[in-house]
């Protein structure tokens, strides 16, 4: 059989509502593979309607799961995606130009429209929200860090102009429930580093999240949106912030 020229891997835990949509965007794909961490929803049964590759296993963290799914590709060239990720039409195109002419570059990052409450924010400092995801197999890898991992691509990086919707945040709640998760995840890494927040942090880092994506990146052109996302970003910064402080007192 010919080796497949791309592949796609996917990782999701409990993402029925949009693994569907993800996958149904990828089947012009030569492999398409989802690691799955042990779903308690219908999540690998909707991804084996779509592909016959669909392990479950265990979570061990963002990326070292990814990472997993990277080792299993045969692909020559990888399109890693998240489950709340939808592959445009455009950048359908730009991957195949790239596969079939196989380069030039190593890797390419591609621009990231973020949706929210069903609509694209332009601003905020949410766009283009540059993702490196296409890259050649065994040039690429995530780093080993506990959330917000990227890929690091040993060789010639450069961009495409198709974008990935990014379907993130179902609702505030849903915001709410990640922005715990994960800042206990950013708190544990900065921990690690050795490093710890003073008085002031718990007042200029969160002003400075808000003031910075509100005004300096013009969230207000987003309406009650950029408020909105503005004041919830600064309140994730915050609670790292606590977690940290927590974690490293006396």
């Amino acid at each position: 059989m010919t080796p497949p020229r791309l592949s796609v891997v996917i990782v999701t835990r409990n993402e029925e509502e949009r693994i569907r949509a993800c996958l149904e965007a990828v089947a012009w794909a030569d492999e398409v593979i989802v690691v799955d961490a042990e779903s308690e929803d219908k999540t690998a049964s909707i991804a084996r309607e779509l592909t016959d590759q669909v392990i479950v296993r265990p979570w061990p963290g963002y990326a070292a799961q990814k990472n997993h799914g990277l080792e299993l590709a045969r692909g020559a060239w990888i399109l890693s995606l998240d489950a709340d990720e939808i592959v445009s039409p455009a950048l359908r195109t730009d991957v195949e130009r790239v596969v079939a002419a196989d380069g030039p570059a190593d890797g390419y990052a591609v621009p990231r429209r973020n949706i929210f409450w069903g609509r694209w924010v332009r601003h905020g400092g949410l766009y283009p929200d540059w993702q490196v995801r296409l890259f050649r197999r065994g040039r690429g890898r995530f780093s080993e860090q506990a959330v917000h991992e990227s890929v690091q691509v040993d060789g010639d990086v450069r961009r495409l102009r198709g974008h990935l919707e990014h379907r993130s945040y179902r609702d505030v709640s849903d915001f709410l429930a990640r922005a715990d998760r994960y800042s206990t995840l950013a708190a544990e890494d900065v921990v690690a580093r050795g490093r710890r927040v003073r008085a002031w942090d718990f007042v200029l880092r969160p002003l400075g999240r808000f003031v910075g994506m509100y005004v300096l990146e013009r969230g207000v052109l987003d309406g009650w949106r950029g408020f909105l996302l503005a004041a919830l970003y600064a309140y994730y910064v915050l609670i790292r912030c606590a977690k940290v402080w927590e974690r490293t007192r006396p």
